[in-house]
C-alpha cells in the first residue's frame, strides 16, 4: 500500500496520473484558488479599520430579485460576523407603481416626488412596510443573521415633516404633495440598542409627523439621515448602475465632495444619479464617505469595501 499522503480531494486524480490537459486544468484551478486567497487577504486591513463601525446600506427596490437579495443578505450577515454593523434601508418605488397600476390607481410625480394622497399612502405603507421589508428580513435571517424590519413609525424611529412641491408655472406658490415628507429626527438610541443586541435593522422609508400622520419619504434621504445621525463610516447606495460618470461618459471610481458638487452645478451629472450625488455630498459634509455601486454585481458590497480598487464610485473628502 502506498504511503503517499493525499493532499487532493477524495475522488480526484493524483497529479502524476493526470494527462497534460488535466494538469493544465489543475494549474488553472490552483491559480484561481490563489487569487481567492489573495482577495481574502486584502480584506484584512479593511475589516480591522471598519470593525465596530456603522454602515448604512440603501437597497434600491429594483434589486429585489431573488439572486440579488440572497447575495446582499449574505454580505450583511458576513459584515455583522466580522464586527461591522450594517443598517439596511430600502426603497420600492417600482413595486409601489406596479401595485397602484394593478389597482387602477394613477400615479403623479412632481420633481421626482410621488404625489401621495391618503389612499395612495395606504398602498405605499403596505408595499414598503409589508412585502418588501419582510422579504429582506427573511433573506437575512435565512443566512443566519438576526434582522428586524420596521418603518419609521415604530418607536418614532423617523420623525418627519410634510414638504411641498415646486410650482413650475408660479414660483411664488408650491404644490401640495399630500403625505410626502422629509426627515427631521432619527431615534438614534433605538438603533444603537438593536445593534448592541446583534440585530440588523431593516428600515422602510416611512415616517411620522408630530401630529401622527404617516409620510412617504425618499429612501435615499432616510439612509443619509441615519448615516449622518450615527456618524457611520460608510453610506452605500446600491442601485442598478455602476456609479458616477463625468460629462464625457468616463467612469469615476473616486471623487471628492467638492468635485461632486461642481459636477452637479455644471450639469455633468444628470437623471436619476442627481439626487444620489446630492445626498452623497450632504453625507460627505457630515464626514460620512459614500459609495454608489451596482448592486447587480454579485457580492457588490464586499467587493467595494474589501478590495483595493472596489467596483463603484467613492465620494470622500
Amino acid at each position: 500500500m502506498s504511503n503517499q499522503r493525499d493532499y487532493y480531494e477524495e475522488g480526484s486524480t493524483p497529479i502524476n496520473d493526470m494527462s497534460s490537459s488535466e494538469i493544465k486544468d489543475s494549474a488553472q484551478q490552483s491559480a484561481h484558488v490563489h487569487n481567492i486567497g489573495t482577495l481574502l487577504s486584502q480584506a484584512l486591513p479593511y475589516i480591522q479599520h471598519f470593525h465596530g463601525k456603522y454602515m448604512v446600506i440603501k437597497l434600491s427596490g429594483k434589486l429585489m430579485a431573488n439572486d440579488c437579495l440572497s447575495l446582499l443578505a449574505r454580505d450583511c450577515v458576513l459584515l455583522k460576523l466580522v464586527g461591522i454593523h450594517p443598517i439596511v434601508v430600502h426603497g420600492g418605488g417600482y413595486q409601489i407603481g406596479s401595485m397602484l397600476e394593478r389597482l387602477g390607481m394613477q400615479t403623479h410625480y412632481i420633481n421626482g416626488l410621488r404625489v401621495t394622497d391618503a389612499d395612495t399612502m395606504d398602498i405605499v405603507e403596505m408595499v414598503l412596510g409589508g412585502k418588501i421589508n419582510k422579504s429582506i428580513v427573511a433573506a437575512i435571517n435565512c443566512c443566519g443573521g438576526q434582522a428586524i424590519g420596521m418603518t419609521g413609525k415604530d418607536a418614532n424611529l423617523i420623525t418627519a415633516q410634510r414638504i411641498a412641491g415646486p410650482n413650475m408655472t408660479d414660483e411664488s406658490h408650491t404644490i401640495d404633495l399630500g403625505h410626502v415628507g422629509d426627515v427631521t429626527a432619527i431615534n438614534q438610541s433605538l438603533l444603537q440598542r438593536m445593534i448592541l443586541d446583534d440585530i440588523i435593522p431593516v428600515i422602510a422609508p416611512i415616517g411620522v409627523d408630530t401630529e401622527g400622520s404617516t409620510l412617504n419619504i425618499n429612501a435615499d434621504a432616510v439612509a443619509t439621515a441615519i448615516a449622518c445621525e450615527l456618524n457611520a463610516i460608510k453610506l452605500i447606495f446600491l442601485s442598478d448602475v455602476p456609479g458616477v460618470h463625468n460629462a464625457d461618459g468616463e467612469f469615476l471610481s473616486s471623487l471628492t465632495g467638492q468635485h461632486a458638487q461642481q459636477m452637479l452645478q455644471d450639469g455633468s451629472i444628470v437623471g436619476g444619479m442627481v439626487p444620489k450625488v446630492q445626498y452623497a455630498v450632504q453625507a460627505n459634509a457630515a464626514g460620512v464617505e459614500t459609495h454608489i455601486i451596482n448592486g447587480l454585481t454579485p457580492h457588490a458590497v464586499l467587493l467595494e469595501l474589501f478590495t483595493v480598487n472596489g467596483i463603484g464610485s467613492k465620494i470622500a473628502k
